[in-house]
């Protein structure tokens, strides 16, 4: 949600851009860059899902924690945080995505 959030921004400065374009763009171009963060979260749960040993409880616990701490989005806070409030000021699919996330990470696990 939020790359295509990005997408439609840079396409409407840059022109249109192919799938394989896009994936440049996501790996080098600086307007893509605060998506990086969000990128290593979900390696890391990748990483742990596909891991041979069990998932420790406090280790679901710090991710839990670290995604609650990176999602919070405000208008002048770092660049990741303006960014992703502005995703959220652009796109209402994000803000719809942003509250299931934001429900999950408050229920108790």
């Amino acid at each position: 949600m939020l790359l295509e959030t990005e997408r439609i921004a840079y396409e409407q400065v840059s022109g249109r851009v192919s799938n394989g374009e896009l994936l440049q763009l996501v790996i080098a171009h600086e307007q893509f860059a605060w998506l990086h963060r969000i990128s290593e979260v979900v390696v890391q749960v990748d990483e742990m899902l596909e891991a041979d040993e069990p998932i420790l409880m406090d280790d679901f616990q710090k991710l839990i924690d670290d995604v609650r701490t990176l999602i919070v989005p405000l208008e002048t806070g770092n660049t990741f945080e303006r960014k992703y409030y502005n995703a959220l000021q652009r796109e209402p699919g994000a803000v719809l995505a942003h509250a299931e996330i934001s429900r999950f990470l408050m229920s108790k696990v």
